[in-house]
């Protein structure tokens, strides 16, 4: 029997548990806190739960020379220190998160040790990275080229949740649904790259509609140009890569990024209320009437929508905030996890889209469109994890069975990865609906 170390348990990782134990594999999680594992293992005779945190790296480097692979579910800032564990002890290694620069620096010595470090193997990146590949290896199959393409993802409450300000609840890492609000953007649109600095990011979003879903909103997603490459298509003139959301979340996220609620600077919050730190942050002297000051400092009128969202958070409560030094992101992502985590029988879904406008040479162009559509519940499972979780353990049981066979760091886009992963994703209902032949206005403009 193969052994799979797993690294973490958070919101995602219970799928991957359940599905490498009932392919017949041992599993061990490890992570700090035992009882998430043992809930996750369900008593199953193959599973295993060992009490770890990451500064115990002796018990790190014993558990990776113990078993056939590592999976590494930890905070991305974790992963290159079991990457060379990984490397030391000739381990294969997947992970669910984007290659960082240390992270493709260790692509010489994996191939040397002869193991892959297989990475953003989860949905966004990872299912969007294959089902991308897929129709782009058909065009250029075809002969054709990739004109434009937009890849557009997000993790979402189901229209029916959408009971708050925000439209928005978490079923994934809360204070990384924030931190990712301190992003900046760079795309290529019509051979122009458009550089967004983060102060920017939720203004003006492209406004479209999704089948079963409705209307939704998307902003850009970090830097797309380096995806050119990545993906093979020098000859787009456009591409980029956004988020999805439900309408009313980008509004108040402007808002409260230009209030300063999203900052990671340090600041000193003893004996202040919500409303005082609002104060603090716009430069007034007092809390009193914080939201028409807030309005007058934003320069939206006192009834905008963004302002509701940010006192329904409580922010402008004149409540006791019992902190001292502090941020105000962990403030203010404290109140969202407080007041807007997914509640167990409330489903979640994911949303994927990828648009391609493709050209050919006789002349015709054609638009393309890959579209998935997910639901889950805390209950079962969420669409977030299963969509997160499946790939990687798909990935893993390939691996395992010697049908990836490539050494050194990679992301999976080739053939040989994509193709049978994405296949059995369908057996679970995880599935690319795929259009062809559009014509040129189904594009997003």
């Amino acid at each position: 029997m193969k052994n799979v170390l797993i690294l973490g348990a958070g919101l995602v990782v219970k799928p991957i548990v359940r599905y490498l134990l009932n392919k017949g594999y041992g599993v061990t999680v490890a992570t700090r806190t035992k009882s998430k594992a043992d809930e996750m293992i369900g008593g199953h005779p193959n599973g295993k739960s060992v009490a770890w945190t990451v500064e115990d790296e002796a018990t790190l480097d014993r558990m990776i020379a113990e078993h056939d692979l590592s999976v590494s579910l930890l905070p991305y800032a974790h992963h290159v220190m079991v990457a060379k564990k990984c490397i030391s002890h000739k381990k294969n290694m997947v992970t669910t998160s984007y290659v960082k620069p240390a992270m493709q620096a260790l692509d010489a010595d994996a191939k040397k040790a002869g193991i892959i470090i297989l990475n953003e193997l989860g949905l966004d990146p990872g299912i969007d990275h294959m089902s991308a590949m897929r129709i782009i290896d058909h065009i250029h199959g075809k002969g054709g080229k990739v004109e434009e393409f937009y890849s557009i993802c997000g993790a979402l409450p189901a229209p029916e949740g959408c009971n708050n300000p925000f439209n928005y609840k978490f079923s994934w890492s809360p204070k990384g649904v924030v931190m990712a609000s301190n992003n900046d953007a760079n795309y290529l649109k019509q051979g122009k790259t458009t550089y967004v600095p983060t102060e920017n990011l939720f203004k003006n979003p492209i406004k479209t509609s999704f089948p079963e879903v409705g209307n939704l909103e998307i902003y850009p997603n970090r830097d797309s140009v380096p995806y050119i490459d990545l993906y093979g298509i020098p000859e787009t003139k456009t591409i980029l890569r956004g988020t999805f959301r439900h309408p009313g979340w980008c509004e108040s996220l402007d808002a409260m990024k230009a209030l300063k609620l999203t900052s990671n600077d340090k600041y000193n919050f003893t004996g202040l209320t919500f409303a005082g730190m609002v104060a603090l942050l716009i430069g007034e002297k007092d809390s009193s009437d914080i939201k028409a000051k807030a309005a007058k400092f934003l320069g939206i009128k006192a009834d905008a929508h963004a302002l509701k969202a940010i006192e329904w958070l409580g922010l402008f409560d004149n409540k006791p905030m019992n902190r001292k030094e502090d941020t105000p992101f962990e403030v203010t992502s404290d109140l969202m996890i407080e007041k807007m985590m997914i509640g167990r029988e409330e489903r979640d879904m994911v949303v994927l889209q990828h648009l391609f406008l493709a050209s050919y040479p006789d002349g015709k162009k054609e638009v393309i469109k890959s579209s998935m559509l997910d639901f889950g519940t805390l209950a079962t499972d969420t669409a977030i994890a299963r969509t997160v979780a499946l790939p990687a353990a798909m990935g893993v049981e390939m691996i395992l069975a010697g049908k990836i066979t490539v050494k050194g760091v990679y992301i999976p886009v080739l053939p040989g990865i994509y193709n049978p992963i994405l296949d059995q994703l369908e057996t679970v209902g995880i599935k690319m609906v795929e259009e062809f032949g559009l014509p040129e206005s189904a594009m997003l403009k």
